[in-house]
C-alpha cells in the first residue's frame, strides 16, 4: 500500500538563514513540549528541552527533567540553509522511522518559505496510515509555534 505524505508550507516572515536557524538551532524556543513529548508520559517526568544536532547522524532529541534524552530521530540529510532530512520516529521503543525533510526557499530578501514533507509511513505496516492521520493536524498545531515565534522575530527586528 502507497500512502500519501503529509505536506505543510508557510511562508516565513524572516530571510532562510535566520529561519532555518530558528528551526534547527532553537527548536525548544517554539516546539510544544507539553502536549509534544514522548518522554513525559512517565510519572514524575516532564520534558525540560529539545535539542538539535545539526549534521549527518546528529540527532533530534529530547531531554527530560531526570536528565534522560530520548532520540526522536536521527538527521540523515544536512545542507544548511536550504535542507534537512531526518529518519523520524519520536517513540521511547520505536518499531520504525518515517522521513521528515524540510526546504526553506527565498521569498524575496527578507522572506521564506518553508516546505515540509513527512512521508514513508509505509514503514510502520498495518498502523501507516492511523498514524499518517495523526500528522496531518499534527504538524500544523507544531508549525503554528514556530510561526508565531518566527513572526515575533520579524517584527521586533522591523
Amino acid at each position: 500500500m502507497n500512502i500519501a505524505p503529509v505536506i505543510k508550507t508557510r511562508e516565513i516572515p524572516l530571510p532562510v538563514d535566520e529561519a532555518f536557524r530558528l528551526f534547527t538551532e532553537r527548536l525548544d524556543t517554539w516546539w510544544p513540549m507539553s502536549t509534544h513529548s514522548i518522554g513525559a508520559s512517565e510519572d514524575g517526568v516532564d520534558p525540560v528541552a529539545v535539542r538539535f544536532e545539526g549534521r549527518i547522524g546528529g540527532r533530534v532529541v529530547e531531554i527530560l527533567s531526570d536528565g534522560r534524552e530520548c532520540s526522536w530521530g536521527e538527521v540523515i540529510a544536512w545542507n544548511p540553509p536550504e535542507r534537512f532530512v531526518i529518519a523520524w520516529h519520536p517513540n521511547l521503543e520505536p518499531t520504525a522511522a518515517s522521513i521528515l525533510e524540510v526546504r526553506f526557499s527565498p521569498r524575496g530578501s527578507s522572506a521564506s518559505t518553508l516546505y515540509l514533507e513527512h512521508r514513508g509511513w509505509e514503514e510502520y505496516g498495518d498502523r501507516g496510515l492511523e498514524l499518517r492521520e495523526q500528522y496531518e493536524p499534527g504538524w500544523d498545531f507544531v508549525l503554528s509555534g514556530y510561526e508565531s515565534v518566527s513572526s515575533a522575530e520579524a517584527a521586533s527586528a522591523s
